[in-house]
């Protein structure tokens, strides 16, 4: 049954392309007003027209802390639906605009940030994307900078998924502390050939996703199903095969260091002293 958003206001970051591109299109179809939360406004604005519905493009950039809290301070009315879809991916060290690592500066801490400012004005749910990726990720609280760790691209990256499973599951944990009947649920995409991968340059990456990559709508199944479904809060949801990489929607497991509420609630207290955001509702 196709859900109905009549009358919600929804906001997707990252929405002007794949896979956030493909949910705020969907969401748009299922009548929602849909804000493009995005960099670009203006390649945001030639994806909105491509969307069913209500629209609205608004800057945002996640590796800006300035930016995160001009977005929130504009912010009038209330939100059904905050998806924190926008990431990225980068070959060489990179900073954001506060220093930041890129990964866990965009990934993490721009959407731990975007999160708790706008919470006061969410009434349902907060969908934040991941990736099994995360069971390979290790939170260094001694060194979330990447200051004195060797860096890799693909343990950044997976420190930075491994963040937002945790981070869902304390902000859900603090909703239920406060009485708060707002969700907040993650999702894993699956193998989903996006832009994230146009700095790939080995034949292997390409391979793979040229044979196994899904549609960027595939990929958005399971954010729709967090999104709209009827799941619990602290809920995973990510493909039904191919070993949680492709088709469908369903609750799938995490890891070990995933589960653990004390390095949740670790990185939660350095993420409100590095951005200097609070929860509040």
């Amino acid at each position: 049954m196709t859900p109905d958003l009549t009358g919600k206001t929804v906001i997707v970051t990252g929405a002007n392309s794949g896979i956030g591109l493909a949910t705020a299109r969907a969401l748009a179809g299922y009548g929602a007003r849909v804000v493009f939360a995005v960099r670009n406004t203006a390649k945001g604005g030639s994806a909105a027209s491509t969307a069913p519905g209500l629209t609205e493009v608004r800057h945002l950039d996640l590796a800006d802390l300035a930016s995160i809290r001009r977005f929130a301070a504009d912010w009038r009315g209330p939100i059904h639906l905050l998806v924190n879809n926008a990431g990225t991916s980068a070959p060489e060290l990179e900073r954001t605009a506060d220093g930041f690592e890129l990964h866990f500066g965009t990934n993490h801490l721009g959407p731990f940030a975007l999160t708790n400012l706008l919470l006061p004005h969410v009434t349902g749910r907060v969908v934040s994307l991941s990736s099994q990726a995360e069971r390979m990720g290790r939170i260094n609280l001694d060194d979330l900078n990447w200051e004195r760790t060797r860096y890799r691209q693909s343990g950044a990256y997976a420190t930075s998924k491994l963040a937002n499973v945790l981070f869902s599951s304390e902000l859900q944990r603090r909703l239920n502390a406060a009485g708060s009947a707002v969700l907040a649920v993650a999702a894993h995409p699956g193998f989903v050939a996006t832009n994230i991968y146009d700095r790939a340059s080995g034949l292997g990456t390409r391979l793979m996703l040229r044979l196994f990559a899904q549609t960027p709508e595939e990929g958005a199944l399971p954010v729709l199903h967090a999104a709209t479904g009827n799941v619990p809060g602290d809920s995973f949801i990510g493909p039904e095969h191919w070993l949680h990489m492709r088709g469908g929607a369903e609750p799938i497991g995490r890891s070990r260091t995933a589960q653990d509420t004390e390095l949740a609630r670790r990185l939660w207290d350095a993420s409100e002293k590095l951005t200097g955001v609070s929860f509040c509702l």
